[in-house]
């Protein structure tokens, strides 16, 4: 799903809401899970997932078109973590 899928399942699903108020309220939902995590918090949703951050250490890597090693920078990296009721359901037959 894409989030214009979003927008239309969730104008769907809430009919009494303006196509803009649904956008917002989409808009404000992700801005609020990037700023968390950017401060490096964790947002958990029940059922669904938890979604953090992990660091990874700075490391030597390789251009593939010249082949010539890099430095490649320590950074924080984003991590989702299905809920129990989220794996539940992939799994169910």
């Amino acid at each position: 799903m894409i989030r214009s899928e979003l927008l239309q399942a969730l104008h769907k699903d809430n009919p009494e809401l303006r196509a803009e108020e649904v956008e917002q309220v989409v808009d404000i939902f992700f801005e609020e899970i990037a700023q968390r995590l950017a401060e490096g918090g964790r947002v958990e949703l029940r059922g669904f997932g938890a979604f953090s951050t992990r660091e990874r250490e700075a490391r030597s890597g390789r251009n593939p078109r010249t082949g010539e090693t890099v430095d490649v920078p320590a950074k924080r990296v984003p991590y989702f973590k299905a809920g129990k009721e989220m794996r539940r359901r992939l799994n169910e037959n």
